[in-house]
């Protein structure tokens, strides 16, 4: 549906040159530390460790953690890589991290509420995260406008003009905003983001997902033309029927000059599960566009291979970086999540 903008606000989209990337690394007070299991934080630390080391190669990275001096101490090189100690509950900073857009053609950074995907979770800490990074002077004198309304980073994707893709099922759910209506939600969106069109995903969801269906685990825009997206091919995975009606929902959708996206079936991987036996969400869509490099996410499955072509033919100019990321999945993010970039 197409809104009215009334701001020249707009939602810069994740190609556009970057500032630097945030991450949030575990401690001993966070989901990923288990008192009965010594190990467990180091092999938490791990898939963390070499993110920050691949974003480091080509872009600065901002690692907020809880000890400095011994996050610092795992990194072979630190280059590129600034230490900031602050407080949190949790790792998951492309939901609690700033948004950035531009307004009247200048940078600025939003911080919207986190309340930890409905309640599910404590985040008190996380949704103080981008007042203190910015009271510190990290961002320099980029203005920062705090907004008292429900919005998770890894909930809406843009393409930088104007057009936002989302599910109905994460914007629209009551453990948001009082259960907003579509209609609603894009006046909101319009005024934060300086949205002109909403692309509502009403089908699609991955099990293990705390998140209530984020697109950045579903479907994500590449470029301004091109929509890359979960395709499940298997008629036995439970997933089956949701992604297929999600697929041809994105057949429907139209560019603003009306016409079709180019669609890229991204391959589900193979079921993964934990320790309890639970499903993990595993989805190849979780990667990350950094200026000169895709980071993505690998799971030890027979698609990793395939995943890479797809991605290097989207992206033949970039340097392409796989990271395992199937402990990441065991608390119920992948790589995507884990991250939050800065625009310039």
């Amino acid at each position: 549906m197409k809104n009215t903008n009334l701001t020249d606000r707009c939602m810069i989209a994740e190609w556009e040159k970057q500032y630097g990337i945030l991450m949030s690394f575990p401690h001993e007070e966070t989901d990923w530390y288990d008192p009965l299991m010594p190990k467990s934080l180091n092999e938490a630390l791990s898939p963390f460790i070499r993110i920050a080391q691949a974003i480091a190669y080509k872009a600065p990275v901002y690692i907020v953690c809880k000890d400095k001096t011994k996050i610092a101490s795992m990194f072979c090189s630190t280059r590129n890589m600034t230490f900031i100690e602050l407080p949190t509950n949790d790792t998951w900073i492309r939901d609690y991290g700033y948004i950035s857009i531009r307004e009247g053609g200048e940078k600025k950074l939003l911080d919207f509420t986190f309340n930890g995907w409905g309640g599910k979770f404590d985040a008190r800490l996380d949704n103080r995260v981008n007042r203190l990074l910015y009271e510190k002077g990290y961002l320099g004198t980029t203005p920062l406008e705090t907004i008292d309304f429900v919005l998770e980073g890894g909930s809406i994707e843009s393409d930088g003009d104007g057009t936002i893709l989302t599910t109905s099922r994460c914007l629209c759910n009551p453990n948001r905003n009082s259960g907003l209506t579509k209609s609603q939600i894009e006046e909101k969106l319009s005024a934060y983001l300086g949205t002109k069109r909403v692309l509502w995903l009403d089908h699609g969801y991955l099990a293990g997902d705390d998140t209530d269906s984020h697109i950045d685990t579903l479907a994500r825009f590449v470029n301004r033309d091109t929509i890359v997206y979960v395709q499940c091919r298997d008629r036995t995975d439970e997933h089956f029927e949701a992604l297929r009606d999600m697929e041809e929902q994105l057949n429907t959708f139209r560019t603003e000059e009306g016409t079709p996206y180019q669609l890229i079936p991204l391959p589900m991987c193979e079921a993964k599960y934990g320790k309890n036996g639970q499903r993990l969400p595993a989805t190849y869509a979780n990667f990350l566009i950094t200026n000169d490099a895709l980071v993505y996410p690998t799971y030890n499955d027979r698609n990793d291979e395939n995943v890479s072509s797809i991605f290097k033919a989207i992206y033949p100019e970039k340097e392409m970086i796989p990271v395992n990321c199937l402990k990441l999945i065991e608390e119920g993010g992948s790589l995507h999540c884990s991250t939050m970039q800065i625009a310039y």
